[in-house]
């Protein structure tokens, strides 16, 4: 594989409101926006030579706001999970990309958790293309819940204390795969998305892009960017 290409990517696509209030629109506006440039980011990834994406869809914070605005949200993903399930029904297993949704799933309606993890059960044996998204997702969430899986298994004497190890509690992650470069939008800081995984990750911050601005060409100079750059894994 070509190790100037990010085998796997994460981004943070911030500033879908910032973008609708800068044009006088609905929050909501903003987020509708923000999906239309996510339904092409797959594409652009395929082109490029991305093996595997993780987009933070939405945080466990955001699950917090204005109800109508959360509600929203629920709909995209919704709808998206209608779309994705019509469109792998009509490829070759071979096409398909491999799903995952990574967060805490409580909040999620019924309806759309059912989809969810229909999604995951039609791509669980792809391979060659991953889409993670991290829906209701934060670090402290990820990292309290390995403790908890590991302190239980401890409890019922199937892992011994010295036992546990970096890797050990890695494989306890919801998410194990480790990003090579991560992207976010309209800010400069990453809000504890993968704070095990990201650690020797490649950032690019893109501060004065909103995600609804961000286009194909974004993309590339992040890669473009990514293949400049010598990485060192702390050596």
């Amino acid at each position: 594989m070509n190790d100037k290409i990010p085998r796997h990517v994460a981004i943070v696509p911030d500033g879908n409101r910032r973008w609708a209030k800068k044009k006088g629109l609905p929050a909501w506006k903003g987020h509708r926006e923000g999906a239309k440039v996510f339904n092409k980011l797959l594409d652009w990834c395929k082109e490029f030579g991305v093996k595997e994406l993780s987009f933070w869809g939405f945080s466990t914070e955001n699950l917090e706001r204005d109800k109508a605005e959360v509600e929203v949200l629920f709909k995209i993903l919704d709808e998206f999970c209608n779309s994705a399930i019509k469109e792998l029904s009509g490829k070759r297993k071979d096409e398909r990309v491999l799903i995952r949704f990574v967060g805490n799933q409580e909040k999620i309606p019924a309806k759309t958790l059912k989809k969810m993890i229909q999604l995951m059960d039609m791509t669980k044996n792809n391979s060659e293309r991953k889409l993670n998204l991290l829906i209701g997702y934060g670090g402290r969430w990820e990292i309290t819940e390995a403790a908890k899986k590991i302190a239980e298994e401890a409890k019922q004497g199937k892992l011994k204390v010295e036992d546990i190890t970096p890797d050990v509690f890695q494989n306890h992650l919801a998410l194990q795969s480790e990003p090579d470069l991560i992207i976010r939008t309209s800010e400069e800081r990453l809000s504890g998305l993968l704070p095990w995984q990201s650690i020797y990750a490649e950032i690019i911050f893109l501060k004065d892009k909103h995600w609804p601005e961000f286009t194909k060409e974004d993309l590339k100079k992040c890669i473009d960017e990514f293949s400049r750059r010598q990485r060192r894994y702390g050596k």
